[in-house]
């Protein structure tokens, strides 16, 4: 049976993300990833999760809240690209949303050279073996050009470092989501 993007995303999360880790939720959104991170990270794990609005800051809270496990996770106001001034622990494992906040103001998208540098940064933190999954949605104003920046960026990542996964459904209407999934082998040489 072929799994679905989503699914398939919170199983490679799930393959590296154990008991005491650190994980990060690039795209609060909704707050739906960053509670399954919190539920992996368990009691002595932590999630830092990152958004720009202050709807998804304030839903994600709630979400975690209505769980029992805000303790677990810190909700930041601020874009992931900003996100080496908040972490400077090992990070197991890590998840982009592209595009807008479902039920949000579509006007408001993630943006490649933005998503670039919150790439970079996690590379650096992430434990060897680590993942950064990143969900692309491409169907709205601006999707490709990031789409296309982001798949640029990641092809050019030495593959002896970082193994790069493209998952994806080729027959599906309407700019179906895909994945883009890193995997880090080794201790990267500086990216710039």
């Amino acid at each position: 049976m072929l799994v679905r993007v989503l699914p398939y995303a919170k199983t490679l999360l799930s393959s590296v993300i154990n008991e005491g880790d650190i994980a990060v939720d690039a795209t609060a959104g909704n707050g739906h990833d960053t509670l399954f991170l919190a539920n992996l990270v368990g009691e002595t794990g932590f999630v830092y999760a990152f958004d720009i609005q202050q709807q998804a800051v304030d839903v994600t809270i709630q979400r975690l809240k209505e769980n029992g496990l805000e303790h677990r996770a810190r909700v930041i106001l601020d874009g992931h690209e900003q996100l080496s001034k908040y972490v400077q622990e090992e990070v197991a494992g890590a998840i982009f949303n592209l595009g807008y906040l479902p039920g949000g103001n579509h006007d408001i998208i993630t943006k490649g050279e933005t998503t670039i540098s919150a790439i970079e940064q996690l590379l650096s933190l992430l434990k060897i073996g680590g993942i950064i999954v990143l969900v692309i949605y491409h169907g709205h104003e601006g999707g490709k050009e990031e789409r296309d920046a982001v798949i640029e960026f990641v092809k050019s990542l030495p593959q002896k470092y970082v193994h790069v996964l493209r998952y994806e459904f080729i027959n599906q209407k309407n700019d179906p989501p895909f994945i883009i999934a890193l995997e880090k082998m080794k201790k990267l040489p500086d990216l710039k």
